[in-house]
């Protein structure tokens, strides 16, 4: 079967070699030069244990065997990994109840999670402050470039074939075949011409809902970009971390908080905050695309977000303007980071899908049509369940096909 996959990012490489590997005809095309460039390559490289997400979800159950799965993975293909596990942190009385809420939702997902007292805290982090953590041993870092690498040669070394710099305008489902109106848009070349395939999967991130509408289906949602900006920190404050270290996350609110992580290659990241992006590949203030910035403020969504989250809203916008307060969220946990430990770091830009009725899409969101499959809304932690992701797809995609293979 020849199928036409859209996106080099992790799922899309993740989905493309699963069907290269069973014997299918792959082509991946990404309108970018290389692989990783959006959220796969600017993420801070956790692999999420699966403790956040609603028991039987997609996200609990595959973000939960994904951390098995991509471990295991990084770890047989020489892919920089490690396993140093993560506190999550009370700082305050007041979310001693949040994180016993949260240890009862890892217990029911099947993680391995164990309420500690701040003495025994202190054992994992002797620097972190806190009046009561949460210790998940399966929490670890890896290098998701070095995974879609990977990838990609399995693609090709199952005879598939990569185009990038090739960028998906629409297509049709038409009989037996899919069609797709491509666009050459690197590498000298320009001009569109015409793919045939016998099925579409589509895993666009960023342009994920622009893209389902281009190819006649429904998206069922909005993406609505969030810029997500880290500091790496100075070398003496990173020497008194160890491991990951988490806030307790605020339920109303779709991100984590600002939090620490000590990556593969030995550095401490700090972050990431979140503020509306004003474009969808928006990783500075100054990048502004009139066209998103126009469909995000046209969608009702939006507003009855930002009309329910007014504070936590204005106090991602402060720290996105001023490192002292960044610093101060984490002086929280760390006591004693002050500004000067902070040294900017390249910024992420998350796709979050939004309802018309502004609730948050707080799972993985497919979409189907015959012989297609969309992968809508994949935010954290859908490189952690890539792979299983990846499953998922490709049993969507046989069930678009029964009857008409």
């Amino acid at each position: 079967m020849r199928v036409l996959v859209v996106g080099a990012g992790i799922i899309g490489l993740a989905t493309a070699a699963r069907l290269a590997r069973r014997g299918d005809e792959v082509t991946v095309i990404d309108k970018e030069p290389g692989l990783a460039h959006h959220q796969t390559g600017r993420n801070s490289g956790v692999i999420h244990s699966g403790l956040y997400y609603a028991p039987g979800s997609l996200k609990a159950r595959l973000g939960t065997a994904g951390a098995a799965s991509m471990t295991r993975f990084a770890a047989e293909h020489r892919v920089a990994v490690a396993t140093p596990g993560k506190l999550v942190v009370a700082t305050a009385a007041d979310e001693l109840d949040r994180l016993r809420t949260l240890a009862a939702r890892g217990a029911a997902n099947g993680v391995p999670v164990r309420e500690l007292s701040p003495a025994e805290a202190r054992e994992h982090e002797p620097e972190i402050r806190c009046v009561g953590a949460l210790r998940v041993e399966t929490t670890g870092v890896v290098d998701y470039r070095g995974v879609c690498d990977v990838l990609a040669r399995q693609v090709t070394d199952a005879g598939g074939t990569l185009l990038l710099g090739r960028a998906l305008r629409r297509a049709r489902t038409v009989g037996q075949e899919v069609r797709a109106e491509v666009e050459t848009t690197a590498g000298g070349g320009h001009g569109t011409s015409e793919l045939v395939a016998d099925a579409l999967v589509v895993c666009g991130g960023l342009h994920a809902d622009r893209l389902a509408l281009a190819c006649g289906v429904d998206p069922g949602a909005r993406i609505v970009p969030f810029r997500g900006e880290y500091f790496d920190l100075a070398p003496a404050a990173a020497d008194r971390v160890r491991g990951l270290v988490y806030p307790v996350p605020d339920p109303r609110f779709p991100f984590l908080g600002v939090h620490l992580t000590r990556g593969v290659t030995g550095g401490v990241h700090a972050g990431p905050n979140a503020v509306l992006a004003l474009a969808r590949e928006g990783y500075r203030r100054r990048d502004v695309s009139l066209r998103d910035v126009a469909d995000s403020l046209s969608w009702p969504g939006l507003w009855r977000l930002a009309g329910r989250n007014l504070v936590p809203g204005a106090e991602e916008v402060a720290r996105s303007m001023s490192r002292t307060l960044f610093a101060s969220a984490v002086a929280r946990m760390l006591p004693g980071t002050t500004a000067d430990d902070l040294h900017p770091a390249p910024a992420g830009v998350r796709a979050q899908a939004l309802h018309r009725d502004g609730s948050l899409v707080d799972d993985f969101l497919l979409r189907t049509a015959p012989r297609q499959v969309h992968v809508v809304n994949a935010p954290s932690p859908a490189a952690t369940a890539s792979l299983e992701i990846a499953a998922h797809v490709q049993a969507e995609l046989d069930r678009t096909l029964v009857g008409v293979r």
